[in-house]
C-alpha cells in the first residue's frame, strides 16, 4: 500500500486506533470535524468509491457493520453521519477509500 493509510495499517505512522478486524481499520481522525470523528478503511488498497468493484460488496458491507457497531460502543447510534467522498472535487485527500464517522453534537444540513 502506498498510501498514508497504508502506513498506518502498517504501524509505520502512529494512529489511535479504535477498532480492527482481519479486513477494515478504525482510527480516530487527527483534524477532527466532530467530538466523534473516525475513519473507517479496508485493509484491501481501494483508491475510492467508485473503484469498487462487485467483488468488494462483502467488504462495504464489513465497513458499514463496524460503523454500526462503533456508534453503538461511542452511543451515537441515534444521530450520527456516514460519510464517504469520492475524487478530490468531493474533498477526498487521500487516494484510500475511507468512511468517516461523525457525531457526538447535533450535526448540520450543511456539507459545504
Amino acid at each position: 500500500m502506498t498510501t498514508v493509510f497504508g502506513k498506518i495499517i502498517r504501524g509505520e505512522l502512529p494512529c489511535e486506533k479504535v477498532y480492527e478486524t482481519e479486513n477494515v481499520f478504525a482510527f480516530k481522525d487527527i483534524a477532527p470535524k466532530a467530538p466523534i470523528h473516525i475513519l473507517i478503511i479496508p485493509k484491501k488498497e481501494i483508491p475510492n468509491l467508485q473503484s469498487v468493484k462487485p467483488e468488494d460488496y462483502p467488504l462495504i458491507g464489513e465497513m458499514i457493520a463496524v460503523a454500526q457497531k462503533l456508534a453503538k460502543e461511542l452511543k451515537i447510534e441515534d444521530g450520527y453521519r456516514l460519510l464517504v467522498n469520492n475524487g478530490p472535487k468531493s474533498g477526498q485527500a487521500v487516494d484510500h477509500l475511507h468512511f468517516h464517522l461523525l457525531g457526538g453534537k447535533r450535526l448540520s444540513h450543511e456539507l459545504g
